[in-house]
């Protein structure tokens, strides 16, 4: 049996128009988990669900080198970094991401966000009117530079900022977003390459607990230290996906906006539930559309037949709005976290399975944790007004976002300690 084929001959206007929805809509249309389409012409197969997940996440079928799109590499991810590796060669470059963000380290960079958190809402009272997404992000730079061992003056913060929001925000523009993507990535290489040879040459001194550090210092399966290129991409690959957390960040007070009596809970709590909150936002909230892999050999899966060097998407937005995994998706409920932990395959916000064996992202506690900070500062130390509450989302961007970027006007903050 060949693979569901849709009859339109390319899917690339569509993909474009409904990026998040267009995979779980194409699939619910045909009554299949997967199906073949076009996409600039060439053949890709596409995959939604759990079970899909599964099969996705198997190393023996599937690999990533040459997996993303060169569009994506020379912007999102950038090239020679993890995202892109296989075997042992990806088990020992994610061991080195998965010491980066060990508990001690992440409750360290939570530590310094709060710190640049409580200095930035100062001048957000004094200025009244903010919008959220774009002061988060400068926030995050502040922090997650100093935490990683990169120095950041005051007068480059802006900079800066603007170089590694453009990796995510700008990547998925085909005009000329990209184009400012792709020119803020051979400037970001540029300045943390410099960083990786000041810290190798001794020019430089940070901790040896600091991200900086520990990738100018990691060597390959071969012994060899990465190339200062190399180990820039990677060392943006702690700095960029901390600074995306503002994505996730303006969905936490989205929804606290839409749910008054969750906020109230919130307020009221003692930080239990906060965690399931968050995780509820991941589930529910778009961020990653899709991942693309490869197939390494042919195989046969439910009938279809996968094609050795077919590339094909899963689905991760639909995957975590599926309702054979979840119960009513559609409804944000974050009590839905308060027992056991989900299925790895059935929640992949940032990726399935293990993150110590699979492409799931090792920066997911980074980015639970520092939405948790958010929230606390948003629920229990800020008083804010939403000057667009309820906006709806805007899912032809990439990433998907509150429409706006949440303008607040900050009305008073408690004296912190």
């Amino acid at each position: 049996m060949t693979l569901s084929e849709l009859k339109s001959a390319d899917s690339a206007v569509a993909l474009l128009r409904d990026p998040y929805r267009f995979v779980s809509r194409r699939a619910a249309e045909l009554g299949e988990d997967v199906f073949e389409t076009r996409l600039l012409l060439r053949r890709i197969t596409c995959m939604t669900g759990a079970e899909a997940a599964a099969v996705f996440y198997d190393p023996a079928r599937f690999q990533r080198a040459g997996a993303a799109p060169p569009p994506l590499q020379k912007t999102l991810f950038g090239q020679g970094g993890v995202q892109g590796l296989d075997g042992d060669h990806h088990r020992q470059r994610k061991a080195m991401f998965l010491q980066i963000n060990d508990p001690d380290r992440v409750e360290a960079l939570a530590e310094a966000v709060t710190r640049e958190w409580r200095r930035a809402v100062d001048a957000w009272t004094a200025t009244g009117e903010v919008t959220l997404y774009p002061q988060v992000q400068l926030v995050l730079t502040r922090a997650v530079c100093d935490w990683a061992g990169v120095p950041l003056s005051d007068a480059e913060v802006e900079t800066r900022t603007a170089q590694l929001t453009a990796l995510f925000d700008d990547a998925g523009d085909i005009g000329l977003g990209h184009l400012r993507s792709r020119a803020a990535r051979k400037s970001a290489e540029r300045w943390a390459a410099d960083i990786i040879e000041q810290i190798r040459s001794g020019e430089l001194s940070v901790p040896t607990s600091a991200a900086a550090f520990m990738i100018a210092n990691h060597r390959e399966p071969d012994g060899r230290p990465m190339t200062p290129r190399v180990a820039a991409v990677e060392l943006l690959n702690v700095l960029r996906p901390t600074v995306a957390t503002a994505v996730y960040i303006a969905f936490v007070a989205h929804a606290l906006d839409g749910h008054p009596v969750w906020r109230e809970r919130l307020a009221d709590g003692d930080g239990s539930e906060d965690l399931a909150f968050v995780e509820e936002v991941r589930r529910h909230y778009p961020f990653f559309p899709a991942v693309a892999a490869i197939v390494r050999e042919d195989f046969h899966w439910r009938g279809h037949r996968f094609r050795k060097g077919r590339r094909v998407l899963l689905d991760l937005y639909g995957t975590n709005r599926d309702s054979r995994s979840w119960d009513d998706p559609e409804r944000f409920e974050p009590e839905r976290f308060l027992g056991e932990e989900p299925d790895r395959f059935a929640f992949v916000p940032q990726g399935g399975g293990d993150p110590a064996v699979h492409h799931r992202c090792p920066g997911e506690p980074v980015a639970t944790r520092l939405m948790i900070v958010a929230l606390d500062q948003l629920v229990r130390h800020m008083t804010y007004a939403a000057l667009a509450p309820s906006a709806p989302i805007d899912y032809r961007r990439l990433p998907a976002l509150p429409t706006g970027g949440y303008p607040i006007r900050v009305l008073a903050t408690d004296d912190f300690p």
